[in-house]
């Protein structure tokens, strides 16, 4: 039942709905970069990176390739976890520089071709944004709009009703439901079958005064120049939902519909992990994220160990000693990718702010054959900066709510020079330690080295922008994957063009007969590392142990 207050522009419009299944057109040959600003190029020399210094780096980003950027948040926060606890999701954080220098990086990453994502925190706010500033008032009438802009309990006794709640730091006689840490109110999108009295339905005013408030934070960077956003948390919103979150689902179209027929070139990738829930929600990519705790097929590909930098113990696919097959993987994967490929993308990434690096726990070799899967799959895939390096996950002590993320958060290494010329300040007024490591790769000693990491994903992002059977809507059909063996073979196809993607992370070689396929009389071989050959006769390949290769036929 529709609430009486409910606005009809809160819904979605017939003529909106073919925007929800709309996804921007330069997403079907996007390869994303995702940088960490406070990490990634120092401008002024106060030892964090900022927005002047990713504009310096755009030229290297162009470069190799990328044709996407997602920056992590760089909107006003105290910086208690690290910019995901917003105060202004409408202004810069000082330290990064200020809106016009954000306006002056969409500009210039235009002018090289480049898209860039904003990222979006909906579920939550520091404790000092002026919302929550207002709705803490222990006036009601001080509070106006924002009083249940948050969710807070009806007394200061009373619990979250199995929500994590903070109480008794306020004068408003209430507890407020957080979100991650204490210091993040969740927002207020309502409640699936509200059971007390503070619970709200999702058609009430109050979520959807919310949802609103959000539009207009997407409206004010997009009219701006932002491509689009990442979402944190995107699943999230709607407190107690069901288990396929179909209020959170619907919370989202009704944002995301008005916003994408205003924007249609815009795009929105989900923090999710769920694909059959975000696309279906209006988001045109979902992350292949990395839950540690949840074996899904992210984590059975590249990280199985309790501790990350512990290989002889890590039981991933690409570990070239863990003697595991792909079925397990595809397990998980297939499905997921079968039901969802008309709707959307899932993503793959090489890893991100809040994942263990893949170095030093997998070698070069290995990285070198995930990176050849992780990049020429479907969907639209997502390097972490300094993965091309092969940067090292290290551990840490704590730095802004990063915890044991925060050994993948360190500044990117350009060269040889103080800071490994992430910043001129001291050493101590550095936002992270740099790598202390003689052999720290740097971007400097790669850069013109043929064979060299960095050269090597600048040769794959090439080959998936060259061919079209490799873009993020081609399609795709397993035509090899057998226990007993390392190997998996992969058809990629668009209806003008097929390549068959081969990888076997083992040590031994092994040789098998693709199911399903013929291999043409004119079947090319690009061994992308290591050494391969196919029999057109047999359709068979002959694949070298720790080897990838890329077959046109």
């Amino acid at each position: 039942m529709t609430s009486p207050t409910t606005p009809a522009s809160d819904f979605v419009r017939p003529d909106q709905r073919a925007a929800l299944s709309h996804h921007a057109s330069w997403l079907n040959d996007a390869v994303f970069y995702e940088l960490y600003p406070q990490s990634f190029a120092d401008s002024n020399g106060d030892g964090i990176g900022d927005i002047p210094g990713i504009i310096d780096h755009l030229d290297y980003i162009s470069n190799l390739g990328f044709t996407a950027l997602w920056i992590n948040p760089c909107f006003s926060s105290p910086f208690q976890d690290a910019g995901y606890d917003v105060d202004d999701f409408m202004k810069v954080a000082p330290r990064y520089g200020t809106n016009d220098d954000l306006v002056r990086l969409f500009d210039e990453a235009h002018r090289r071709n480049i898209k860039v994502l904003l990222d979006l925190v909906p579920g939550h706010t520091s404790l000092n944004h002026p919302w929550f500033k207002a709705s803490q008032n222990p006036d009601p009438a001080a509070r106006g709009e924002f009083s249940e802009r948050y969710i807070w309990t009806g007394s200061a006794f009373e619990n979250g009703d199995g929500m994590p709640f903070i109480s008794g730091t306020t004068q408003r006689d209430g507890a407020y439901i957080v979100n991650f840490f204490a210091f993040q109110p969740a927002l207020n999108y309502g409640y699936r079958n509200p059971s007390k009295p503070w619970q709200k339905d999702i058609n009430d005013a109050a979520p959807t005064a919310t949802r609103e408030a959000m539009r207009d934070v997407m409206r004010f960077w997009l009219s701006k120049g932002a491509d689009g956003f990442r979402v944190d948390m995107a699943d999230s919103l709607v407190k107690n939902d069901d288990n396929e979150k179909s209020q959170t689902v619907e919370s989202w179209r009704r944002m995301l519909a008005p916003i994408k027929s205003e924007f249609p070139e815009a795009a929105f990738v989900s923090e999710w992990s769920r694909p059959w829930q975000s696309l279906k929600a209006g988001f045109d990519m979902d992350f292949y994220l990395d839950w540690g705790w949840v074996p899904n097929g992210y984590n059975i590909l590249v990280r199985r160990a309790a501790d990350q930098l512990d290989h002889n113990n890590d039981l991933s696919y690409f570990n070239a000693d863990s003697g595991h097959s792909p079925l397990e993987f595809l397990a998980d994967y297939q499905p997921q990718y079968e039901n969802t490929k008309d709707l959307g993308f899932f993503s793959f990434i090489t890893c991100n702010h809040d994942s263990p690096r893949l170095a030093p726990r997998l070698s070069e070799r290995e990285r070198r054959v995930a990176l050849a899967f992780l990049l020429l799959m479907p969907g639209v895939p997502f390097v972490y900066y300094g993965d091309e390096i092969g940067m090292n996950f290290r551990k840490l002590v704590s730095k802004e709510g990063g915890f044991a993320r925060t050994g993948s958060r360190t500044p990117m290494q350009w060269d040889r020079t103080d800071n490994l010329g992430f910043s001129s300040a001291s050493a101590d007024k550095l936002y992270l330690p740099v790598d202390p490591s003689e052999d720290a790769p740097t971007v400097a000693e790669q850069i013109d080295d043929e064979d060299s990491l960095l050269s090597y994903v600048k040769q794959i992002i090439f080959l998936r922008h060259s061919h079209s059977a490799l873009k993020a809507a081609s399609d795709t059909q397993i035509v090899f994957a057998q226990e007993g063996y390392r190997s998996l073979a992969v058809l990629r196809e668009d209806g003008t063009q097929r390549m068959l993607l081969v990888v076997n992370p083992g040590r031994d070689t092994e040789q098998f007969e693709l199911q399903g396929v013929e291999l043409g009389d004119m079947s090319h071989v690009t061994a992308l590392v290591g050494s391969g050959i196919c029999d057109e006769e047999s359709s068979s390949v002959r694949i070298s142990g720790q080897s990838a290769l890329l077959i046109s036929f």
